[in-house]
């Protein structure tokens, strides 16, 4: 069960609280590896009958595979990740490698706890609740592998790629609240993998985790957010991207039609105007035939605060 939504006057109260906090220097900054601004996971789940889900951004492009396992002699997916859970999840391990500068995140002493600091709130049992989702989404993102790769003007003669798992090895400890009589309880923790940890450590860009946390129901806004914040810390004159290139990164798995792309373009725009709210110093310009004009802007994530800017490249 996601959190419920807010309604616009809500939305625009907290948006300007967080912009008041910005002002003041106070934002909970994370991190997120330079790969995974430019790319994400599916919005929606594409099915346990699909082998692999892919995206494209210029020359990079990323494929997904869901993890597999073997019962009985029967080969079963374990799923695809997607949705706002294992996007939260990815922010706040890379957060944890990039302060600790350690690949081993220890996850607290209790499901609920984790939950808590990975920002879905109150742990919920049940059919529609949050543990079953929060479980779900943690085993599909640590079993699933990501390929990326890199095309040039030499792909003819040459391939590149970066072939990874979020995580080498994990010790997850499926429990409620740490209670009295438990005070010893185990604690969970995840060791990323060596390719996944060298990319957040080599290459960590700062965004808003208050941000992110209150965007969770809309992975779309998510992923923008985490884009255009990117962006605005490399961007010296304005780009033009057309909406066939912003489908290809964003559209998930939308038909390329006349209806698809109208669709894309719908949602697209109205989730740029949710980033909007937390981040009025964005300059962007939406034709609805030419596609997005980004302008240099201020960076979100006050670079007084971000320790490990000089990587952003």
């Amino acid at each position: 069960m996601a959190r419920p939504k807010r309604d616009d006057a809500e939305l625009a109260a907290i948006a300007a609280e967080l912009q008041a906090q910005r002002e003041r220097e106070l934002q909970e900054v994370g991190y997120l590896g330079r790969l995974f601004t430019q790319f994400s996971l599916p919005y929606k789940d594409p099915g346990t009958d699909r082998t692999a889900w892919g995206r494209e951004s210029g020359p990079v492009r990323i494929t997904v595979q869901p993890g597999l396992r073997v019962e009985n002699g029967v080969t079963r997916s374990y799923g695809f990740p997607f949705g706002g859970v294992p996007r939260l999840i990815l922010a706040h391990i890379s957060t944890e490698a990039v302060l600790t500068g350690e690949p081993m995140i220890e996850l607290g002493n209790s499901q609920s706890e984790y939950m808590r600091k990975v920002g879905l709130g109150r742990a919920t049992g049940g059919k529609t609740g949050t543990i079953g989702r929060f479980q779900n989404q943690t085993e599909r993102l640590l079993r699933a592998t990501i390929t990326i790769d890199f095309k040039d003007s030499y792909a003819h003669q040459r391939s590149r790629a970066i072939k990874l798992s979020v995580a080498s090895n994990w010790d997850l400890w499926w429990t409620g609240e740490r209670r009295e009589s438990q005070p010893y309880l185990m604690p969970s923790s995840i060791t990323l993998s060596p390719e996944f940890f060298k990319e957040v450590i080599d290459h960590p860009v700062p965004v808003d985790m208050n941000v992110l946390n209150l965007l969770q129901s809309a992975p779309m806004a998510m992923d923008i957010y985490i884009w255009l914040t990117y962006r605005m810390f490399k961007l010296e004159d304005p780009i033009q991207l057309s909406w066939q290139l912003l489908m290809l990164q964003f559209g998930s798995n939308l038909a390329d039609t006349k209806q698809g792309r109208f669709q894309f373009r719908r949602d697209f725009s109205k989730h740029l105007e949710s980033v909007r709210a937390f981040y009025p110093d964005l300059r962007v310009v939406v034709d609805d035939k030419a596609g997005l004009t980004l302008y240099p802007s201020p960076t979100h994530v006050t670079k007084k605060l971000s320790r490990r800017l000089r990587a952003i490249d």
